[in-house]
């Protein structure tokens, strides 16, 4: 079986797309007779981070014009001289989509669609007319050809019907590698910044879809309740800058006077990212949309109790008991965090405790890459459809 991952990016850059991708192309290649080949629109990270994908060798392809859509008429003709028999597009908007259509229709083969959450409504509304005018020109088109799109979770199914789509619907979640949760390496803030104190983590991209204004704001509310609350913890804001967002946050934390328990480290490595989890004592999402977070997995892989919002879409953690409920707005993140600072350290421990549990009976990569893998095998024609795939009649 010879499939192709494609995508705007295969680089860090795209943050948690980039890690499913790496992830479950290393997972299914584990699986006899699988070959996955990686194509990608080039970025300023494609280089650094090719070293990640190991034996896979991605191949990344210049691009003209505008950043965000990303012209490679070179990624095309790749396709279209490849030897795949399924193509898997991961994300939309962007030429990877216009270049999978070319590709399905010359060649009549199938292609899947992970929209990483890029269909729900959140995600529709931003830079709303931009996506209007891609649906007109394409990606209507790329939808409805589609053999199968995937879904992360029920809410992402629900959100791609409510926009009439009829496809094919497999729900498979995001996995995770479980670590062996002992700290191994150094934390990858200055210690003197944190000065005993807790710490709280947030790891992600610096971009409005967050909350992380809401979530600055509700730390500075929290601050002028509780004054000892920057003695005890400090808030940990990790990833790449997007677009200046960072700069809006420590504008916000100077007119509060609070940005002495507010620590700012960049991007992370690998490694970095690792040794993050390693050494915070929470983690928080405070986002206004995800398709599925592999953040929060990845905090619950190594036992870290969870604050983040519903839209989320992992309600199966707090029926677990692994997270603390948060709404995105100012108030509710504040009340969430009153919560974390006030509750007792067995009852935080539980919590990061539930959401390992969780993820290891769920959330695994091998899982994961067999059921995707089903799904392939089905769509070409070569194994029976999974019961985790939806058709528009199946649901009426």
């Amino acid at each position: 079986m010879n499939i192709t991952f494609t995508s705007q990016s295969a680089s860090s850059k795209n943050c948690g797309i980039f890690n499913t991708q790496l992830r479950l192309a290393r997972n299914l290649t584990a699986i006899p007779e699988t070959v996955v080949d990686v194509f990608s629109l080039e970025d300023e990270f494609s280089k650094a981070d090719a070293a990640n994908w190991s034996s896979l060798v991605p191949r990344y392809f210049p691009t003209h014009g505008p950043n965000l859509f990303g012209f490679a008429p070179a990624l095309k003709e790749a396709l279209l001289e490849s030897r795949s028999e399924l193509v898997h597009l991961h994300g939309l908007w962007s030429y990877a989509s216009v270049a999978t259509l070319a590709w399905s229709k010359s060649t009549g083969r199938p292609h899947i669609i992970s929209a990483h959450g890029m269909l729900d409504p959140w995600a529709l509304n931003n830079s709303a007319w931009k996506k209007r005018v891609a649906r007109i020109l394409f990606e209507n088109s790329n939808l409805r050809r589609a053999a199968c799109l995937h879904a992360l979770n029920q809410g992402e199914l629900k959100a791609i019907r409510s926009l009439g789509i009829t496809s094919p619907v497999c729900v498979i979640p995001i996995g995770i590698d479980l670590p062996d949760n002992v700290r191994t390496s150094d934390s990858p803030w200055p210690t003197q910044l944190v000065r005993g104190r807790k710490r709280l983590l947030y790891f992600g991209r610096l971009h409005p879809k967050k909350g992380l204004v809401n979530l600055v704001n509700a730390w500075a509310q929290l601050s002028k309740r509780d004054a000892k609350i920057a003695d005890d913890w400090c808030l940990i804001i990790a990833g790449r800058d997007q677009g200046g967002h960072e700069a809006l946050l420590k504008q916000i934390l100077t007119q509060f006077d609070i940005q002495h328990s507010v620590i700012f480290v960049g991007a992370l490595s690998e490694s970095q990212k690792e040794a993050a989890y390693q050494h915070c004592d929470a983690f928080i999402l405070p986002s206004f949309s995800e398709g599925l977070p592999m953040v929060v997995l990845e905090a619950w892989a190594y036992g870290k109790p969870v604050l983040m919002t519903r839209e989320c879409n992992l309600p199966e953690g707090f029926t677990a008991n692994a997270a603390i409920g948060i709404e995105p707005n100012v108030e509710s993140i504040t009340q969430g965090l009153a919560q974390l600072r006030h509750a007792p350290e067995s009852t935080l421990h539980a919590l990061g405790n539930n959401g390992r549990a969780l993820v290891a009976a769920r959330f695994v990569w091998p899982k994961v890459a067999a059921d995707m893998r089903s799904v392939y095998a089905w769509v070409l024609g070569g194994g029976p459809k999974p019961e985790f795939v939806t058709e528009g009649f199946d649901e009426r």
